[in-house]
């Protein structure tokens, strides 16, 4: 692997993983089809376990909102690394979506998932670490402010 493989930019970046959530329903955490690698929904935890709480236009603001999705960033390559293996066989993101715990006129679902989709520009470059995005306001269930789910192609 050169430089420029997800691992080393990992190390290189100091970035920490969260334990990957065990599944609290009836799905897979990762499945792959083809040559694709499609992640459930992922929440924001938190390096010790517990799950980030909270509301954007309630009790979160902007900046709290993208720590949260850079968080459930985390907890996505946690769980991929986890149930799949190394993130250096995923070739690039392919599709995102990003839900916002937010109140009705909380309008900046985008800015807030910009915590995600900056964390996997720095792993899988820009090239390769940025694909179509939706993000998307609603509830989500045990108060976490944001929930993403993510497709990646495969090398």
């Amino acid at each position: 692997m050169n430089n420029s493989s997800p691992s080393k930019k990992i190390v290189a970046l100091g970035l920490e993983f969260p334990p990957a959530p065990k599944p609290t329903g009836v799905y897979r955490p990762i499945l792959v089809v083809d040559n694709f690698l499609y992640v459930s929904g992922q929440g924001p935890m938190q390096n010790d376990g517990n799950l980030m709480q909270g509301r954007l236009g309630d009790n979160l603001d902007i900046e709290q909102g993208k720590l949260a999705a850079r968080q459930a960033g985390l907890t996505m390559l946690s769980s991929i690394q986890t149930h799949f293996g190394s993130l250096d066989k995923i070739k690039r993101i392919v599709k995102v979506l990003g839900m916002v715990n937010c109140t009705p006129d909380f309008i900046r679902q985008p800015l807030v998932i910009n915590g995600f989709s900056e964390l996997m520009a720095d792993v899988f470059g820009t090239e390769n670490g940025i694909g179509v995005r939706s993000a998307v306001g609603m509830m989500l269930p045990d108060g976490i402010p944001v929930e993403v789910e993510a497709m990646f192609e495969l090398h």
